[in-house]
């Protein structure tokens, strides 16, 4: 199930769980402003084997619940010697826009990066986005997983069937032999605009790598790409 603050909303988290109401009946709930409460019935219900997906409109909403994330969600597997999970994903939107503000804007996903029991994922096409949704909802870990409000307007091929990206697999999105530059989420267009750059205007070829991923990182394919 789905449960946020806006997800019944006509605009629907920037658009994203437009319509899921009418379609999926009793699984889309709206959230009231409670956070830190929120999240723990959302742990309690994967505990008990159910797969939550709960959504902040901004990464800013969910400081009200690290309690839960960092003290329950990420330490409960380790707490039981493996044999608990919890198969919890939360949805964060950063990205600044109009009159957003000091507390409507902050990016914090390295600090998620160093809690020990969460995966941090950050996708930046289309396609990466729906296969690495689908794959965090099925991980039996929980997952952050967060998106840039200004990639919801991109475009870009997205098969229809149902598939899952593997979470800790690096992509390279542009081939080069001179210098990496590596990215993820939104950074990757300046980074591949600075990559064509590079190319016309000094003949220098940068190959480009989107992570996907923070936690698990893939550190192989960046390795071997500035060994090349």
């Amino acid at each position: 199930y789905l449960m946020g603050l806006g997800t019944a909303d006509p605009k629907g988290i920037f658009g994203t769980t437009s319509g899921l109401a009418d379609k999926f009946p009793g699984r889309v709930l709206e959230m009231p402003v409670a956070e830190n409460g929120m999240t723990g019935i959302a742990i309690g219900s994967a505990i008990t084997g159910m797969r939550p997906i709960m959504t902040h409109q901004r990464l800013d909403f969910a400081l009200m619940c690290v309690e839960q994330l960092v003290n329950n969600a990420a330490k409960w597997h380790y707490m039981f010697g493996g044999a608990m999970t919890v198969p919890l994903t939360v949805r964060m939107i950063i990205g600044r826009g109009w009159g957003q503000g000091p507390q409507h804007s902050q990016a914090l996903h390295a600090w998620f990066m160093h809690v020990p029991g969460l995966k941090v994922v950050m996708p930046f096409s289309p396609c990466d986005a729906k296969g690495l949704l689908a794959a965090s909802i099925c991980d039996d870990n929980p997952v952050i997983f967060i998106e840039h409000r200004w990639l919801h307007g991109i475009r870009g091929e997205v098969p229809a069937e149902y598939y899952e990206l593997p979470l800790g697999q690096a992509k390279i999105l542009r081939p080069g032999k001179d210098v990496t530059l590596v990215g993820l989420s939104y950074a990757l267009i300046d980074c591949l605009k600075a990559a064509q750059w590079l190319s016309e205007k000094a003949g220098v070829e940068a190959e480009v790598i989107d992570l996907r991923t923070l936690t698990p990182l893939d550190s192989k394919t960046v390795v071997e790409s500035v060994k090349r």
